[in-house]
């Protein structure tokens, strides 16, 4: 058990909001298509905006809400599942916007769509043993940018966003902790989702495909795999955590898909009240996703401190991962 609390956390999205229906417009598609297959009536894209201007003003927000400034920050953690440029890591770059009056540490922890879960794993440890008594994560991403138009069932799910979420040490008497954490990771799944352009493996000096620099992704084989492994890796969790899925208040999961969605629900048996589903209005944004609803189902009043949850998500990899905490 690690005693560690959320204290604040806020979102920023990029200004220009794109629906469903222009995306059935721009792809040709009947009306109605993109929403029914995705779960997705309206997402928002970046215009001007870059991920470290998102996650920037993402955490100024928190800061103000906390009634902190960057002064009580003792590291700030990009824990996204894009990059905005190959070197240095995004958290210098926010870092850099941010200008602290100190060298704050700023470093990325990527493990793509599950970077925050992974992220608030890690790093409640530092927090848990004393290395740092308070830490921002900032998931902040750009999908956008780099989605294929010739594959439309991946390219109608994805939005843009970042949200900020500053951690620190709870008193051993507050209700806010982590019971327990867990990540698998199944390999056989690993170019079942996909970037495979940008690095040294397909170099931008060298030739290669241009559509090797956009997302590439195998939905029906994704769904296979996940809803065998799901299940049993939720089952071991809770075991860990000493607890029941009768015993969480929520499940915060990664907002893949619509479909997604129903396959969590239905493995698990999670009633709808428990699962938080906001991605009808966000889309599916990578790290970003899970801490964005986990937001709004607070700012809601359906979760609130003490509850007992749990974040649950996969990721590129193929990885799945877990957090019960009480927030």
């Amino acid at each position: 058990m690690r005693n560690v609390r959320i204290r604040s956390m806020e979102k920023q999205l990029p200004t220009r909001i794109v629906t469903s229906e222009e995306i059935d417009k721009k792809l040709g598609l009947p009306n109605g298509w993109t929403e029914k297959k995705s779960g997705v009536k309206q997402r928002h894209y970046v215009e001007n905006e870059t991920a470290s201007d998102l996650a920037a003003q993402a955490i100024v927000k928190a800061l103000n809400k906390a009634d902190l400034s960057l002064d009580d920050i003792d590291a700030i953690i990009c824990t996204s599942g894009t990059m905005e440029q190959a070197i240095p890591c995004t958290a210098a770059l926010i870092h850099e916007k941010l200008a602290p009056n100190k060298p704050i540490p700023a470093f990325d922890i990527n493990s793509t769509c599950l970077s925050f879960v992974t992220g608030l794993d890690v790093i409640s440890h530092l927090i848990h043993s004393g290395t740092y008594k308070r830490a921002i994560l900032v998931s902040s991403e750009v999908a956008s940018v780099g989605l294929n138009d010739k594959q439309k069932e991946s390219y109608v799910l994805f939005g843009d966003a970042a949200v900020a979420c500053i951690i620190e040490q709870s008193d051993k008497m507050e209700a806010s902790k982590i019971y327990a954490s867990k990540m698998e990771t199944y390999s056989e799944g690993a170019h079942y989702t996909e970037i495979r352009g940008g690095g040294t493996g397909l170099h931008p000096n060298f030739p290669h495909d241009p559509e090797d620099n956009l997302f590439d992704m195998n939905g029906r084989k994704i769904y296979k795999l996940s809803a065998r492994v799901i299940q049993p890796f939720v089952s071991q969790l809770l075991e860990t955590a000493n607890l029941q899925m009768e015993d969480l208040k929520a499940v915060v999961p990664h907002q893949a898909s619509g479909m997604a969605m129903r396959l969590i629900g239905k493995k698990l048996g999670i009633p709808a009240h428990k699962l938080v589903n906001v991605i009808e209005n966000y889309g599916n944004t990578i790290a970003a996703s899970i801490p964005l609803a986990l937001h709004e189902a607070i700012q809601r009043g359906d979760i609130q401190r003490g509850d007992t949850i749990m974040l649950l998500g996969t990721s590129a990899g193929l990885s799945v991962g877990g957090i019960v905490l009480d927030y």
